[in-house]
C-alpha cells in the first residue's frame, strides 16, 4: 500500500483541484494535506509525510523530473527568508481564514464565493458548481473557497519554483514541511527532558 501511494499520490493534488470545479465544499479534503505531516511526526517521529507521501512533492518530482531549468536554488531562498516568507503567508492566511469564517458562521459578514491568488488577486473566474450536493450553510461554502484559493496559491508557487530550480525546491520553504519540523523539535526535546527527569 505505501508503495502504492507514494507512486500515484500526485493523483491526490489533481483530483482536488478537479472536485472544486464540481462542488467547492470537496475543498475541504485539502485539511487533510494541513493534519498528516503532523500525524507521521507523532506516529514515526521524523517526518515521513514529507519525505514519502506529500502528494504535491510527488507531483513537482513527476513533471520535472526530465523538464525545467534544474538550477540550484540560492540559499537565502532554502535556509532562511524563503522559509520565513512563506511560512508568514500561510499564518496570516489561515488567520484570515480562521477569522473571516467566524465571522460568516456568526453571520457578521458575507461569504466570498470566489478565488483568490496571494489572499488578495480575485481571479477571473467563477467556479462551475457542477455537482449539487444539497444546501450547505454559508461559512461551509466560504471555508470551501478559502481552502482552495490557499491550495491554489501555494501550488503555483511550487509549481514555478519547481521549474526554475530542481522539483523537490518546494519542500524546503513549504509551511507545512517547515511546521512539521518545528514540531519535531519541540517533540524530540520534550522527550529528552521526560528522559532526563526520569
Amino acid at each position: 500500500m505505501k508503495q502504492i501511494w507514494m507512486k500515484y499520490s500526485y493523483l491526490f493534488t489533481i483530483s482536488f483541484f478537479i472536485l472544486g470545479f464540481f462542488n467547492i465544499v470537496f475543498a475541504w479534503i485539502g485539511f487533510f494535506c494541513l493534519i498528516m505531516p503532523f500525524a507521521f511526526v507523532i506516529k514515526d517521529n521524523k517526518r515521513t509525510w514529507c519525505q514519502s507521501y506529500c502528494p504535491r512533492s510527488n507531483l513537482f518530482t513527476r513533471l520535472f523530473a526530465r523538464i525545467g531549468v534544474k538550477r540550484t536554488a540560492p540559499k537565502w531562498l532554502v535556509n532562511g527568508t524563503g522559509k520565513r516568507v512563506m511560512l508568514t503567508y500561510f499564518l496570516i492566511n489561515f488567520l484570515m481564514i480562521v477569522l473571516s469564517t467566524l465571522m460568516v458562521f456568526m453571520d457578521k459578514r458575507d461569504p466570498l464565493e470566489t478565488i483568490r491568488f496571494l489572499i488578495a488577486f480575485q481571479l477571473p473566474w467563477n467556479m462551475p458548481n457542477l455537482l449539487d450536493v444539497g444546501v450547505m450553510p454559508d461559512w461551509v461554502v466560504h471555508l470551501g473557497f478559502r481552502v482552495y484559493s490557499m491550495m491554489l496559491t501555494t501550488t503555483i508557487i511550487g509549481l514555478l519554483i519547481s521549474h526554475i530550480y530542481k522539483a523537490r525546491t518546494w519542500c524546503a520553504i513549504c509551511p507545512m514541511g517547515t511546521l512539521s519540523s518545528m514540531a519535531l523539535r519541540k517533540h524530540n526535546t520534550l522527550v529528552i527532558d521526560n528522559h532526563l527527569a526520569k
